[in-house]
């Protein structure tokens, strides 16, 4: 790749676990690379690779690493870079990781990175903004936003009077940390407990899919859609994903063209809508009455079990020549 490459990993979020599998998967195919683990506490550590690679259950236990700090944070450690210019491999989710902040302390440097820039990754963590910038262009289910636990409780009830069954997510957040399933005969959690904001939107009954986007030479490309077949009563939440719960994975998804054409087209316009850049998933539900669009994530999961590999792999594409061509195209739009 001609550059140091440094896989960016942990981060302050509930969705490091996942980082920490997404890293040993990317620097297992890149192999060339150093890794920084950007501790809960704010701290950077430099990570053998060696280290990274024995930490056992990624999704369920703590990385702990070996070495002291070499940074009390991630813009002194960006810092104490001086005049080189290693290129990121960012593997970090959620607030601060996903959101555009580190793209953003990345950027300020002229440092490359993979993924979108600071704008499109704080548009597509953003549930409600997503939502306000594809209204009238995808189709999206009712949804309301809640600040705090009462307003929670007023929006599941106002949402519950109109639809029998609703979902929350939290409205800045992914790997579905978080995510909850109420219908009118559940028992309304405590929602003082619930790390607001939130998102309360309908429930929408139908066939989960997922499309990924890939942004090529001749311009933005879609892959193979992927269909997610959920046990009945079941939720594609962070077990379900992670730790094979609940869920079974089809890739090419098993619908007919015309519903394969219109995701695809909709994680395209997603992509392009949201200013997305090197690649991104968009999440969508096909209705008896349509096709819905969920989320985009702007960073998808590369561990060995997500779903973006799996679409790559149904593609025809290496996962070790997109991880080259995503720094690549992070390199040219550094300079």
């Amino acid at each position: 790749m001609g550059t140091r490459t440094i896989v960016l990993f942990g981060g302050p979020s509930e969705e490091r676990h996942v980082s920490v599998a997404e890293a040993q998967h990317v620097a297992a195919t890149l192999q060339d690379v150093d890794c920084w683990y950007w501790a809960p506490d704010g701290a950077v550590h430099d990570v053998p690779r060696a280290d990274l690679f024995q930490h056992e259950q990624p999704f369920t236990s703590e990385f702990v690493p070996r070495l002291p700090p070499m940074a009390s944070s991630l813009e002194s450690a960006l810092d104490a870079l001086s005049g080189e210019r290693p290129a990121f491999f960012i593997t970090l989710g959620g607030v601060k990781g996903e959101d555009g902040t580190v793209q953003q302390m990345l950027a300020q440097r002229w440092l490359a990175f993979n993924g979108s820039g600071p704008s499109a990754s704080a548009a597509a963590l953003d549930k409600a903004r997503t939502k306000e910038l594809l209204d009238g262009v995808l189709r999206l289910a009712e949804s309301r936003v809640a600040h705090t636990a009462e307003m929670l409780s007023m929006a599941v009830d106002a949402m519950l009077e109109r639809h029998p069954k609703v979902i929350l997510k939290p409205l800045r957040g992914g790997s579905s940390c978080g995510v909850m399933v109420l219908d009118r005969d559940t028992p309304r959690p405590s929602f003082d407990r619930f790390d607001l904001p939130y998102m309360v939107e309908r429930f929408i009954e139908g066939r989960e899919l997922t499309a990924g986007v890939i942004d090529a030479d001749g311009g933005p490309m879609a892959l193979p859609v992927v269909e997610i077949e959920i046990r009945r009563g079941g939720t594609f939440d962070y077990a379900a994903k992670y730790l094979a719960s609940s869920a079974r994975e089809v890739c090419p998804a098993s619908i007919d063209e015309p519903l394969r054409h219109a995701a695809q087209r909709a994680a395209l316009t997603a992509h392009t809508r949201l200013g997305c850049e090197g690649y991104s998933r968009t999440d969508l539900i096909a209705a008896d009455d349509g096709l819905y669009f969920l989320e985009l994530n702007s960073l998808p999961g590369l561990t060995a079990s997500s779903l973006f590999p799996r679409a790559l792999a149904a593609a025809g594409i290496e996962l070790s020549r997109f991880l080259a061509d995503q720094m690549t195209f992070a390199a040219r739009r550094a300079q």
